[in-house]
């Protein structure tokens, strides 16, 4: 039995896991008409319900109606998946007892449940009845994360706001300046790439504005590519962006064409920020638009996922950005705070490292809770913030919750179901990367795949997380001990709240 969490990701897998179980049975050869037709309600049901499991995702946090809706699906669930199991054992007792050969366990068991009980068909009409609210809800099939929060980056950024990135700005210009790292081609891909937050489209902002840089460099294209990765609409866009024209064509080849003789005989820089997809073929194909550029022609982008920086980069250069310090975290708190360091007094000063330590090196996050203060220097709003859940003050006030959302929505499903496991971890833990794959197998999270063993799948899963910035390596003298940033702690923790909340309660009562 897997762990109960809350969440349209985790429910989706599991209503997987529940068709799968349900199949053993509906692969019986019976023509009990009351039993196949429980049986096909409860697999409509599930087939039904599947689809808008991902809208429904969205919605929890700002609709209570959805959020009471998945808790009534996740419990019903669960109750239809433990009969299931029930009944699966006792098949399996049943026929070990009477032998090889007798096929009909599962036709008897099920008829039992249906005379005797009568608990199959309450389980199913009680599905039933909560899948059928889906209507009322407005769920839509298909959903896509909701990005209206976002304003589209730019290529502008005032240099004053920015702490602690001189080394990084420098160590990425030379790499634009360089034109040795890829001889055989004209251009050169160079990506960028660290958790959501981290401050990955502020560095790029910054070198493509340097005067070193913009004097480099024919033309320049700043693209905010973000969840939308059509190669149709990629293109037209950088296309407008260099020759300052509007073009309104759908043609790809005709799109193409006129993006050679924009860039033949021109040494080029283009910004592509927020890269999230990693098809190697589509990329590929993009990339043949700009070999017709002058050699020493560059293309910069940003991703959270390291395999998208993998597959992207026409050479072995990755840019992996690392986390603030301490200090710098703290001047930029101050500095959407609308104060400074020498405008505190030493008692703010002191609460205030203590609070950016919440940030835990996030440039985000500092900027976050700094805005949360802005003008104010009442040292118990300060002491507020600091003693208080920081998700209680995310959720309304800051884009924080939002950005590291999108980073969870993109994750397969497979994912994110062990990703949240990890909310049972408390904060700051160091786990084992052997131990957490052998969890996720007793959880049943790892199903092989061809000839890979659950141990491999466990393997490739966990790379996958850390590549994404999900985990993060504990101490570099420590080989395969990682955790949890504390703002992906809260993460986990908010597709878990149904799970936590409960288990905090049950504390509360055995105390």
């Amino acid at each position: 039995m897997a762990a109960k969490f809350e969440g349209g990701a985790y429910l989706s897998s599991f209503v997987d896991a529940v068709l799968e179980n349900l199949s053993s049975i509906l692969e019986e050869d019976d023509s009990s008409f009351e039993r196949n037709n429980l049986l096909a309600r409860l697999e409509k049901c599930l087939y039904d319900v599947r689809p808008v499991l991902d809208d429904a995702e969205l919605k929890q946090f700002t609709d209570k109606k959805v959020n009471k809706w998945l808790v009534d699906l996740h419990d019903t669930l669960y109750i239809a998946d433990d009969l299931l199991d029930e009944l699966s054992t006792k098949a399996g007792i049943d026929a070990t007892q009477k032998g090889p050969g007798n096929s009909s366990s599962w036709s008897r068991l099920v008829d039992s449940y249906i005379e005797d009980t009568g608990d199959l068909e309450r389980i199913v009409a009680r599905l039933d009845s909560v899948v059928a609210r889906k209507y009322y809800l407005r769920l839509k099939e298909g959903a896509k994360v909701d990005m209206s929060w976002r304003i589209p980056s730019a290529s502008l950024v005032v240099s004053s706001d920015i702490f602690g990135r001189d080394k990084d700005k420098e160590e990425v210009i030379k790499l634009l300046l360089n034109d040795t790292y890829h001889a055989e081609s004209p251009v050169t891909v160079i990506p960028i790439w660290g958790m959501g937050g981290i401050g990955k489209t502020t560095l790029a902002q910054l070198v493509y504005s340097d005067a070193k840089v913009v004097a480099k460099f024919d033309t320049r294209a700043w693209v905010c590519v973000a969840e939308n990765f059509d190669p149709v609409g990629l293109t037209r866009t950088i296309l407008q962006k260099i020759s300052h024209a509007s073009f309104n064509t759908d043609d790809f080849d005709s799109l193409q064409t006129r993006l050679k003789e924009a860039l033949t005989g021109k040494t080029f820089l283009v910004v592509l920020d927020d890269l999230w997809h990693d098809h190697k073929d589509t990329w590929e194909h993009i990339l043949k638009h700009f070999q017709h550029g002058n050699h020493g022609s560059k293309i910069l982008l940003t991703t959270r996922s390291e395999k998208v920086a993998s597959v992207v980069t026409t050479t072995e250069l990755h840019y992996q950005l690392s986390l603030l310090s301490g200090e710098d975290c703290l001047l930029v708190f101050l500095k959407q705070a609308h104060l400074s360091i020498d405008s505190i007094s030493p008692t703010l000063e002191k609460v205030g490292k203590d609070i950016v330590k919440k940030c835990d090196g996030l440039p985000l996050a500092a900027q976050g809770l700094g805005g949360l203060l802005r003008g104010n220097s009442d040292a118990k709003s300060w002491n507020l913030i600091l003693k208080s859940e920081i998700w209680e003050f995310f959720y309304d006030m800051i884009k924080i919750v939002p950005a590291l959302r999108i980073s969870y929505y993109y994750l397969p499903t497979c994912l994110k179901r062990c990703f949240v496991y990890c909310a049972l971890f408390s904060k700051d833990y160091e786990f084992d990367k052997g131990e957490l794959v052998l969890l996720w197998m007793a959880e049943n999270f790892l199903q092989p795949v061809g000839k890979k063993t659950p141990e491999e799948v466990g393997d490739e899963y966990f790379d996958e997380l850390v590549a994404r910035s999900f985990f993060q390596p504990a101490d570099s003298t420590k080989e395969n001990i990682f955790m949890l940033h504390d703002l992906m702690h809260d993460l986990a923790m908010i597709f878990a709240v149904e799970f936590y909340s409960r288990l905090k309660s049950m504390r509360k009562l055995m105390r």
